[in-house]
């Protein structure tokens, strides 16, 4: 290093030590929303609370300012015994606004009159189908998304991986149940997609690093093995665990003939996956060649494709193709996180889709409206952009699983044998081309959980897809079965 570099670096040093120690932002406002015919009286918090790291002789360190909106019920007389939910979504480099104004929040993005998400400019309106009635509610957003940023003379980049995602987190999880005073409340977690693998992972860490059990795990849209949906030579995982959604797919857009109804079509692909086509693939090039016209003229008949098209891809349809070649004749594509909707590429011959439609339909109108609601009605201000779905967390980092797949389910698997009390909530979407549904079971069927515990584990289906609550007759649904699901944990049966 030259003289003039380390000169600059020492001032540089110093600088960060002179800087002012970063402080909490916090907003306070009150409102009320109706839930299930009952006014609900709230206080909102919104704002940053500064995470900090024990260095060894020297005190803390802060090392990051965390955003977060935390929802608690007024009405309440001891607040260390109202169940609490920390809530967060995935990415990695996702924002909380899905979950928050898609199903839990108490104030959600207004669809138009015929339920469907509408075009700008867009609103918002009271959350009927909120759990706050139920629980309190604390929307995370980890480092790097949302107005969560690392603090001057950090770098961001520690935050960005796995191991370190779920300590952060986690740590904050622990910094707001001592300072909100909620160590006695009975505490769960919600993550959907990514944010499935941070609360498996959560689960693990908080309860063998810091000794705190959770009452209950609630997972939208799953994924704890990368193994489930990782399409690559060797892995002919995926091809069997995306075919039933493959079909319902196809079904949808009216691309195969037959005349079963929805769920006895779906079990009849489902079986077809796990039997025949699972011992088709095992076989590889030993397979007949009888055996593989019949298989190929079965998955014809299951996904709408033509038994040429099929025969190119050596049986094993993956999922970005599927996604292109359902509805080529069309020119049209089908979703990835909602295979109902449809988009529109320039070129009708490519590979595959230009942009995700069922993505696309979405992002503006959550956009615009958690902007509005953070700043206008809860009154936090900032000039940071919000970053709705960071990409300066990638490359994300998979350090600890090298040569490997990520794999959090036996983690799960141990927090839940621990703590016997622990009961996890699954919400599946059968239009899911991200996390599909037998993945999910597929999973959870090889959790290696005791048979003692298997009832603990509640699994829920909708006709909709990776964000099921964007259709209000599932949002509904999925409200009756949280409630459920809350009112068995909380009932202690």
């Amino acid at each position: 290093m030259s003289a003039k570099e380390n000169q600059a670096s020492e001032e540089g040093t110093a600088e960060e030590k002179n800087s002012p120690t970063p402080e909490d932002n916090l907003s306070v406002t009150h409102h009320s929303v109706t839930i299930n015919g009952e006014e609900i009286r709230y206080t909102a918090t919104t704002g940053t609370l500064v995470l900090k790291e024990e260095i060894d002789n020297e005190g803390e360190k802060a090392k990051a300012a965390v955003f977060f909106i935390a929802y608690t019920r007024d009405d309440v007389d001891d607040m260390s015994k109202r169940p609490i939910t920390f809530s967060f979504n995935g990415g990695p480099g996702s924002s909380s606004v899905w979950l928050h104004l898609g199903v839990l929040g108490p104030r959600c993005v207004e669809p138009d009159e015929d339920g469907e998400l509408p075009h700008p400019p867009y609103q918002l309106k009271n959350n009927e189908c909120s759990i706050l009635d139920k629980t309190d509610l604390v929307f995370i957003d980890p480092v790097s998304t949302g107005f969560s940023r690392a603090v001057p003379g950090e770098e961001a980049k520690q935050f960005h991986g796995f191991k370190k995602d779920i300590e952060s987190v986690g740590d904050f999880i622990l910094l707001y149940l001592g300072r909100y005073k909620r160590w006695g409340s009975p505490k769960f977690l919600i993550g959907e997609s990514y944010g499935t693998t941070r609360a498996g992972g959560l689960s693990g860490y908080l309860q063998e690093r810091h000794g705190t059990y959770l009452n209950g795990i609630m997972l939208v849209s799953v994924v704890l093995n990368f193994q489930t949906i990782r399409f690559a030579p060797g892995n002919d995982l995926p091809y069997i665990l995306y075919l039933p959604t493959y079909a319902a797919t196809a079904l949808y857009h009216d691309k195969l003939e037959t005349d079963a109804q929805f769920e006895s079509f779906v079990d009849e692909v489902r079986e077809f996956a796990m039997g025949e086509y699972t011992t088709a693939l095992m076989q590889g090039s030993a397979l007949s060649d009888d055996q593989r016209a019949n298989i190929t003229q079965q998955l014809a008949k299951y996904t709408g494709l033509t038994a040429e098209y099929i025969e190119q891809t050596d049986l094993r349809i993956n999922i970005m193709r599927f996604c292109k070649e359902l509805l080529r004749d069309e020119g049209r594509t089908v979703g990835r996180f909602d295979s109902r909707y449809k988009g529109i590429d320039r070129d009708i011959a490519g590979e595959m889709f230009e942009y995700d439609p069922s993505s696309a339909v979405v992002q503006g109108a959550y956009t615009a409206m958690l902007n509005y609601y953070v700043r206008d009605e809860l009154e936090f201000a900032s000039d940071l952009p919000y970053e709705i779905l960071s990409r300066r967390v990638h490359p994300w980092d998979y350090g600890e699983h090298q040569n490997e797949y990520v794999n959090v389910a036996d983690t799960l698997r141990k927090a839940m044998t621990t703590n016997p009390a622990l009961k996890v909530f699954v919400a599946n979407g059968y239009y899911d081309l991200a996390t599909p549904f037998l993945a999910s079971e597929y999973t959870f069927s090889h959790l290696g959980l005791d048979k003692s515990l298997q009832d603990n584990i509640t699994m829920a289906y909708y006709q909709a897809g990776h964000m099921m609550y964007i259709d209000q007759g599932e949002l509904q649904k999925m409200k009756r079965d949280l409630d459920a699901y809350l009112d068995n944990v909380l009932s202690g049966e």
